[in-house]
């Protein structure tokens, strides 16, 4: 009687029927994970690229987007050659052994400044990689009606690794060092890779593939196409092109406030360790709003108003906060603004952007999706570092920055809307199919 309450009760609270709960759950432990292990290093990406010169940021932006340039077509050929429901192991196997390799590196020689050039590059493409491809299996597992219900709860294991990584980076750094939360990154990568399987193998019985659901491609298959396909799949469709340009303004207002963060704690905390520390407090606090924001607000935000509504709010928020920053610029307008900006990423930006891919095919959430959160997000992020850098050179302080931040981040709005719509019509009419499956199997029973 109890756990069958206690069920009930949990199930009712994120939104998912009973035979959703254990697959929801097993999703949000994958994220758990794999953000567990990304918020452990990424304290230490940011005190590298810190060790860098705070000055040269914007080269690290371009040689990760170069480097995304080689990768994402040997990618693409790789998921053209892989079953699908293979796919994952391949992707993650590889940045396990990654990680052994530059745990084995920082044991050597932690202080070497190329050493740390590299890490800063390699973890900003491995943060895009594994969480494109753990959103691509997510999209791939449940159709778009369970999506919209339960992304944002699988989205709050996210944000719970977001809380846990950078608190037990802060506590452990001075006792395992870095090599040593390098290799428990790889082993929290490791079991994230376990919790593949039952996944797929619900996916036939109760998700996307399920009997009844909405038509979907076999995962014992290779994604369609070629290692160029996710390029010209994106040139060939207007709704890929806005969910490009969309992720490209996201990057652009992510990159101008993370420059501005990285100058200020450089200035105000000289030693590495101390830098690990504060980007681990700063990340802790903006996981913590996240998670109360998914778990409470999100999932019944998306269900009740849509899709649209995720994909605006925040940036017409941020717009006004680029608004206030530009008539009264300081560090803790600054700080105010980075909160929510990155809360609301987290919490509605992120879980709205994947709901777009949930009613595509397996080509477009796989190939096309992977292109866009990896080259675009990327050239995104390097544009807006050199044009950053260029009104820097202007000398007037934060107010071209913020005015320029305002306009995109108006801009970012508008288009979250559109396709927040056309993602709502998208989901109405494959809930009408699915009815009419059900129907017909039902008629042949």
């Amino acid at each position: 009687m109890f756990p069958t309450i206690l069920v009930r009760r949990l199930g009712a609270a994120i939104n998912a029927e009973r035979h959703e709960l254990g697959p929801a759950l097993a999703g949000f432990a994958l994220f758990f994970c794999l953000f567990s292990g990304y918020f452990m290093l990424r304290p230490i990406r940011e005190s590298m690229g810190i060790m860098a010169g705070v000055e040269n940021l914007q080269w690290l932006f371009t040689a990760t987007f170069v480097v995304m340039l080689v990768a994402v077509p040997l990618f693409a050929r790789l998921s053209s050659r892989v079953p699908r429901i293979h796919f994952v192991d391949w992707v993650y196997g590889f940045f396990c052994l990654n990680l052994l390799a530059f745990a084995v590196l920082f044991q050597v020689n932690e202080e070497n400044v190329w050493l740390a050039r590299v890490f800063y590059v390699w973890i900003s493409v491995y943060n895009l990689f594994v969480v494109s491809v753990a959103w691509s299996l997510m999209a791939d597992v449940f159709d778009s009606q369970q999506a919209k219900r339960l992304f944002a709860f699988i989205a709050a294991g996210a944000s719970v690794g977001g809380l846990v990584g950078p608190a037990m980076s802060a506590l452990l750094v001075g006792v395992v060092g870095e090599s040593g939360l390098v290799l428990l990154a790889g082993i929290l990568l490791g079991i994230a890779l376990a919790l593949k399987a039952p996944l797929m193998r619900w996916r036939e019985v109760g998700g996307a593939g399920r009997p009844g659901a909405v038509k979907a491609e076999s995962s014992r298959k290779p994604v369609a196409g070629n290692p160029f396909s996710g390029l010209t799949r994106v040139l060939q469709s207007p709704y890929l092109l806005a969910i490009a340009a969309f992720v490209v303004l996201l990057a652009t207002v992510t990159t101008f406030l993370y420059f501005e963060q990285a100058r200020l704690v450089a200035e105000r905390f000289p030693d590495r360790d101390a830098q690990i520390r504060v980007f681990g407090i700063i990340d802790v606090i903006v996981q913590a709003g996240a998670l109360l924001s998914q778990l409470f607000i999100t999932g019944r935000l998306a269900h009740k108003l849509g899709v649209r509504v995720l994909l605006a709010m925040v940036p017409l928020l941020v717009c006004v906060g680029f608004i206030g920053l530009a008539l009264a610029p300081s560090f803790a307008m600054l700080a105010a603004l980075m909160i929510v900006r990155r809360i609301g990423e987290y919490a509605f930006v992120r879980p709205g952007r994947e709901m777009l891919f949930a009613p595509l095919d397996a080509e477009s959430k796989y190939k096309a999706k992977n292109f866009i959160d990896t080259v675009v997000y990327r050239a995104g992020d390097a544009l807006s570092g050199w044009v950053k850098s260029f009104l820097d050179l202007l000398g007037q302080g934060a107010v071209p920055v913020a005015l320029v931040g305002a306009g995109c981040a108006l801009l970012w709005g508008a288009l979250g809307w559109y396709l927040g719509r056309r993602a709502d019509e998208m989901s109405a009419g494959d809930l009408s199919e699915e009815k009419e499956g059900g129907r017909e199997a039902l008629a042949g029973r």
